[in-house]
């Protein structure tokens, strides 16, 4: 999947036009990339929608314009756009009552390394979490990890040829799956492989 360049985005002032309707837009497609596994764990897949999404938002928030700076943004949110042959998701542990998160939190420690994702047939393939920075300590795991998923060509071959593709977590305090992932979501996963 291409990268985003300077010349993908628009002005502060074009896009303070055209965000309504983007915005739309980006949250209709983001429905179809946002797995529930369990009652409090989310993967949302991102892709270079997502990604351009993210990064006007910030444009807009921290009211970027200077090209080295927006460089900067292109080069943080390129990272997590697939290439291909893996997924890219953002992890969210959603608990609706901070005392209960806090507490679920020092119990989850290590699960981002016990998500996985498996095609019917194969391993499953658990992901590479937080490449850019850790996002837990001693004491807590953090509310929000991002994953990789790589896959061999091998398993690409077998989920465009229609294998099942499965999704959970093995972790000791929170063991759920889904099987299979389907419709519109699994959809826009293979669309991401080449």
């Amino acid at each position: 999947m291409r990268k985003l360049e300077r010349k993908d985005l628009w002005s502060l002032e074009e896009y303070a036009e055209k965000r309504t309707a983007f915005r739309g837009q980006v949250m209709a497609h983001k429905k179809n990339r946002n797995l529930q596994i369990g009652p409090h764990m989310r993967l949302l897949f991102e892709d270079r929608l997502s990604m351009q999404y993210q990064v006007q938002e910030m444009l807009r928030a921290e009211r970027i314009f200077e090209a080295e700076s927006i460089q900067d943004e292109l080069n943080t949110y390129n990272a997590l756009i697939p290439g291909g042959r893996n997924w890219k998701a953002t992890m969210l542990i959603e608990f609706e009552d901070i005392a209960e998160r806090q507490q679920a939190l020092k119990k989850l420690m290590g699960i981002e390394d016990k998500t996985w994702v498996q095609v019917a047939g194969h391993d499953p393939v658990y992901a590479i979490a937080d490449e850019d920075m850790a996002r837990e300590n001693a004491d807590k795991t953090s509310a929000v990890h991002f994953l990789r998923f790589e896959l061999t060509l091998v398993m690409v071959r077998a989920l465009q040829a229609g294998a099942d593709l499965n999704a959970g977590v093995s972790h000791a305090n929170y063991n759920y799956s889904v099987a299979p992932v389907a419709g519109a979501l699994r959809a826009s996963l293979l669309a991401d492989l080449d």
